[in-house]
């Protein structure tokens, strides 16, 4: 028997949830046919089996979340019972058929083991989340030795950066961490916020009708991440808006002519992509994160922009790399390849990691302007609106202009409201008179 565990699926991931089988229990599989359909925060992957044979037992149902190195199917390869089999049977056994093929044990007394080996006991679960499990990365902790303080016995960073400076668990961590009764709220002392009470729900059954979803895969991720973004960042917005006429003109022309030609489907974001670039360059607190547990900001000399792309499983955000050296063109091209990916759910799990800037347009979907949520750990986020026609005044006169809404979302922490006010005045001048820095790049 072969017990085919849950590989890993790329960093950061530690579980997924089972979209679809393609075989039935009882049912003869190939080798590298495809086996299971797993959908994590950053992707759905088939799963091919490695190994051809029938299929005993299925480790879950479509629906279920399964946990990497767990077994999620058991396949019957015609292979002998292998060494934990025999190792089950101690010494005393005398050598015979059971004992397998290969040479008899010596009947001498140094033959037989010194010691016996206690028993391996499987390796605790541990629940935590992706920046908690970095942070223990980063400090050395061995996440397995922590009591959690968080609700329902997870990690949280406090537990983490008290186990490196060598101080004992929590007192609310004594005895064993467990989830507050039902209809209790999650108080301030498990969430390691002073005074935060997430009191519970009202029965809404008791209303009217409703429906009940489990929160899965990617949406599960968008709620991590934006809840942990918006509780450890404090969010400052600024709003500009910014002329581009001449730019829309000159993209109108460039689509047309380039029709056909990759990246030919010119639109506005691979113009902002690089205007955006250009500013980061030049204020690198918005190309940068805060390392709270080492109190030192990073600053990154690389730029990949990530663009958000709504798909019929949720929000993902690809990334767009090394945008410093690619042609608006190619940002254009690399932008229509990864959009499509993630809308057909074939897009690889690294086309969502490594972004270090992030740029959300909501204009195409009808929305004026929007103040967007920092794609934790970067430090900033551009949001555009719809670009439309506007009254506004020049040299006195009422004309009208093409005007786009755009809101740079930054971390406090990191940059002020004046770095703010000159990235986007840069960043509007760039776009206002598009040709000049064009011929450049």
């Amino acid at each position: 028997m072969f017990e085919f565990k849950l590989p890993d699926l790329g960093e950061g991931i530690h579980e997924g949830e089972i979209l679809k089988w393609h075989v039935a229990e009882g049912q003869t599989i190939g080798e590298d046919e495809p086996l299971v359909d797993i959908e994590t925060d950053k992707a759905a992957v088939t799963i091919p089996s490695p190994r051809g044979g029938r299929v005993v037992r299925l480790g879950g149902a479509e629906g279920d979340t399964v946990a990497v190195g767990q077994v999620i199917a058991v396949i019957d390869d015609g292979a002998e019972a292998e060494a934990p089999a025999a190792e089950a049977e101690p010494a005393a056994t005398p050598a015979g058929p059971a004992a397998g093929p290969g040479p008899a044990a010596p009947e001498e007394p140094a033959a037989a083991p010194a010691a016996p080996t206690p028993p391996v006991r499987p390796a605790r679960r541990v629940a935590a989340a992706p920046a908690t499990r970095r942070l223990a990365r980063e400090l050395g902790v061995d996440l397995a030795s922590i009591p959690g303080t968080g609700p329902g016995g997870r990690i949280t960073a406090d537990d983490v950066r008290r186990a490196a400076a060598g101080g004992g668990p929590a007192p609310q961590a004594a005895g064993g961490p467990s989830p507050p009764p039902e209809g209790e709220p999650i108080t301030g002392t498990t969430a390691g916020i002073p005074f935060l009470e997430i009191e519970p729900l009202p029965d809404f059954a008791q209303l009217g009708p409703v429906e009940r979803e489990p929160v899965r895969s990617i949406r599960r991720k968008v709620a991590r991440r934006m809840t942990t973004s918006m509780i450890l960042v404090p969010h400052v917005a600024l709003l500009e808006d910014c002329d581009v006429t001449e730019l829309e003109r000159f993209r109108r022309e460039e689509r047309t002519r380039r029709e056909g030609e990759p990246g030919g489907r010119l639109s506005l974001l691979p113009f902002v992509v690089k205007a955006v670039t250009h500013c980061l360059a030049e204020f690198p607190m918005f190309n940068a994160s805060l390392d709270p547990a080492r109190g030192e900001i990073i600053y990154k000399k690389f730029y990949n922009v990530g663009f958000a792309a709504d798909t019929p499983r949720g929000l993902v955000v690809p990334v767009v790399r090394g945008t410093d050296a690619r042609s608006v063109v190619e940002i254009s091209a690399e932008i229509i390849r990864l959009a499509e990916a993630a809308r057909d759910g074939r897009i690889d799990a690294a086309d969502f990691q490594g972004g270090t800037f992030t740029i959300t347009n909501i204009g195409p979907l009808g929305g004026k302007g929007l103040i967007p949520t920092i794609n934790y750990p970067e430090s900033a986020i551009l949001g555009m609106g719809r670009a439309a026609p506007q009254a506004v005044v020049r040299d006195g006169e009422i004309v009208v202009r093409t005007i786009l809404p755009l809101t740079l979302a930054f971390d406090h922490r990191i940059a002020d409201g004046a770095d703010a006010a000159r990235f986007m005045s840069r960043l509007v001048g760039l776009l206002s008179r598009p040709l000049s820095w064009l011929v450049e790049a």
